[in-house]
């Protein structure tokens, strides 16, 4: 409750009337040096908001705004750039790839591209992300890994319904459409695992085989091989894209996954897309 002020008998200094079950609130005040720096950012900020835009309507004594700046200086950045970015227009992947010069330009342009609008999904480095998210830096394309292949899988994308060529495949629903018993869906996933060598029930994986002959080999292949004309993975080897798990196997088996990417064409300059292209081959995988 509010009392007198007095002086602290302890401190000498003046208490501010305050007290709470006998404690004294103290009035320091701030240092000097505080309140002096507090005072001149008070001024700093008045001095600015009439030099520079600070509300609606006002562009500031000086007429600078920052973004006006901006935009001119990326006008002045594509006016440098245009001369490399109609040859690059022009230009097929593989020609970028074979000169030096084009190259170069394109794998760093690439790199910025592939940092903004491909990232999300594939990774920084493009090694992919389960879920569905191939990796980029390795061996195994679904739709092949030449420049040709990158580019037109860029340009068109992949089951997104966008552009009449783009990349197109469906797996049947082998058990949710009853075209397979659960058995018979267990048979055939234990023939796909000793393809790898995983198989745990040999006579499964013989029943199975025979079921994989008739189903699945016009597009997986005889043994495993994978089909990039229609996007079939090859399941022969230890990279899956939902997981090479007997579960996973079995519940792709059943109710199939399928990934969409955009098509690019229409967002992106063509130049940027050949970029794209560019480096993406270029990250290691590339054929």
């Amino acid at each position: 409750m509010p009392t007198k002020i007095e002086k602290d008998s302890l401190t000498g200094t003046d208490t501010t009337g305050h007290e709470w079950d006998g404690l004294k609130e103290l009035n320091t005040p701030l240092p000097k040096w505080w309140l002096w720096t507090f005072y001149a950012t008070i001024a700093f900020s008045a001095v600015w908001m009439v030099v520079y835009p600070s509300f609606p309507g006002w562009r500031g004594t000086s007429g600078w705004i920052a973004r006006e700046a901006v935009m001119a200086e990326v006008e002045a950045a594509n006016a440098r750039n245009a001369p490399m970015m109609e040859r690059l227009r022009q230009a097929t992947p593989a020609a970028i790839a074979a000169d030096p010069e084009l190259r170069a330009f394109a794998v760093a342009g690439g790199r910025v591209a592939f940092a903004n609008n491909c990232a999300g999904c594939h990774g920084a480095g493009g090694q992919g992300a389960p879920g569905g998210f191939p990796s980029l830096v390795d061996d195994d394309w679904l739709w092949g890994g030449s420049l040709e292949a990158i580019q037109h899988t860029i340009r068109h994308g992949i089951r997104a319904g966008e552009s009449d060529e783009q990349r197109q495949s469906q797996m049947p629903r082998f058990g949710a459409d009853g075209l397979l018993t659960p058995a018979q869906v267990n048979d055939v996933a234990e023939h796909v695992l000793s393809l790898t060598g995983r198989a745990t029930d040999e006579a499964a994986a013989r029943r199975g085989g025979e079921i994989y002959a008739e189903q699945c080999a016009s597009c997986h292949g005889e043994r495993g091989e994978g089909n990039r004309d229609v996007g079939a993975p090859r399941l022969s080897d230890q990279v899956w894209l939902y997981g090479g798990s007997k579960a996973q196997i079995v519940a792709m088996i059943n109710n199939p996954r399928a990934g969409v990417m955009p098509a690019w064409q229409g967002r992106l300059d063509p130049a940027v897309i050949n970029m794209l292209a560019v480096f993406v081959h270029s990250l290691g995988g590339g054929e």
